[in-house]
Order: C-alpha cells, then structure tokens, then sequence
C-alpha cells in the first residue's frame, strides 16, 4: 500500500508505474471519461479500475467530479511537469555522455576509415 505521506514525486512516479494508469492517463488527454469508459478497454471490475483511478488521484493526476451516479475523470497535468521537471535534471547528464560517446565514434572513424570500394 502507497504511504499517502509520501513525497508528491513518489506518487507521482508510483502512478506511472503501472501501464494501465498510464495508459488511463492517455485516454484523458482527449477529454473527460467516465470510470466505465476508463475501465472499458481492460479486462477488470470497475472495483479495479476504481483502485487504479484512486492511486491517479492520491497522485494528483487526475481529478474526479461525481455527476448524480456518475463519477467523470479529467487529467490534470500539473503533477506531470513536475515529474518532467524531475526528470529534466538528467537531461545534461546524458547529453554530455552522448556527446562523449559521439566524439569516442568520431575519432575512431578517423582512426579505421573504412574501404568504401571493398563493400565493408
């Protein structure tokens, strides 16, 4: 069970985890849904689909509005660019091990030209 205490990011990130959120979350960029038309797609009791829905919302990425006996979703990205802005933070550390791994390939090029005319 998910510490509600938790840091934003861990349930943000706990959330992301699982594909059918994930995949929930993607069905929410096109606009509000119902939890049966959430749970629709998957093989799962809307009990299911209601726990996947819950972890959403403690995560803060998606909000629920209940009309009469019907609970709507819509995505809230706010939560999102955090994550992004988490994740963004290691942005500089792969560009720089990419542009190492380029220069490495680069010279070894230089170094071992190939024989274009044998085919190789």
């Amino acid at each position: 069970m998910v510490d509600l205490s938790q840091n934003p990011l861990d349930l943000i990130f706990h959330a992301l985890g699982d594909e059918t959120r994930r995949r929930m979350l993607a069905a929410l960029v096109d606009g509000e849904r119902s939890v049966g038309e959430l749970a629709e797609p998957f093989t799962m009791s809307l009990a299911a689909a209601s726990k996947h829905i819950k972890v959403l919302e403690a995560a803060g990425l998606i909000k629920r509005e209940v009309k009469g006996r019907t609970h709507l979703c819509r995505l809230d990205p706010g939560p999102l660019g955090s994550a992004h802005q988490w994740l963004s933070a290691y942005e500089h550390f792969w560009t720089g091990r990419l542009d190492v791994l380029e220069r490495l390939l680069r010279a070894e090029d230089a170094a071992f030209p190939r024989n274009r005319q044998d085919g190789e």
